[in-house]
């Protein structure tokens, strides 16, 4: 397993994962933000409504992954910067998706999101954020080859408070889970004959239902 321990070596992870989730799920059409790693408590991570940052004459948006939350399962962290690119989408076609601060999500950004390979539920405070890979995006990750990857900032993980979120930015996410996560070792297995599959978190025999036949790990 690849782990990530620079800053550095992290960033330009995170910065890979961006560019193939807009290529394979935006059509390239988004503009590349600068991607940053910073302590927010309150937050998986945001995108600034304004163009914060300059690179080579051009103005960029901010995206920033929470560096309490690297060590999450590494498909949750390929959500959390999918539900950023869907803000930095509306953005760019002028669709407010959210209000109250930039924190409460409508239902515009839950139409977006789950068109993006997201799976989206309701906070009773921050509308409609919680946010989940799909079933075709964990697939996608699985693809990529990106179950590898380790992102590892040491110090544990703390979920955001559920009380909190960041005003004046685009896509704050409440916390969810209290227990630290587990790694992640999704894995998906197929029937040779049928092609039924099915996902399991280890290891383990299983015979196929229908056929009889013992299912094997997809490629």
């Amino acid at each position: 397993m690849k782990e990530t321990i620079k800053t550095s070596r992290t960033a330009g992870y995170l910065e890979k994962i961006f560019r193939a989730i807009n290529a394979d799920w935006f059509g390239g059409e988004l503009e590349e933000p600068i991607i940053t790693i910073q302590s927010t408590p309150r937050a998986y991570g945001h995108v600034t409504v304004a163009k914060i940052w300059k690179r080579k004459g051009e103005q960029r948006h901010e995206l920033n992954i929470g560096a309490e939350t690297l060590q999450r399962p590494i498909e949750e962290v390929v959500a959390t910067i999918t539900h950023e690119a869907v803000h930095l989408y509306n953005l760019a076609h002028g669709v407010q998706d959210c209000s109250r601060g930039g924190s409460y999500h409508n239902k515009k950004f839950k139409e977006e999101a789950e068109r993006r390979g997201l799976v989206i539920s309701h906070h009773p405070t921050y509308g409609w954020t919680l946010t989940e890979p799909s079933e075709a995006l964990i697939d996608y990750i699985i693809a990529q080859g990106w179950t590898e990857i380790q992102m590892n900032r040491g110090g544990g993980w703390t979920p955001p408070p559920s009380s909190g979120g960041k005003a004046g930015n685009s896509g704050t996410q409440p916390g969810g889970s209290v227990q630290p996560p587990k790694r992640s070792s999704t894995r998906k297995y197929i029937c040779p004959c049928c092609k039924n599959s099915v996902r399991a978190t280890k290891a383990v025999n299983l015979i196929c239902g229908d056929c009889m036949e013992k299912m094997e790990v997809a490629e």
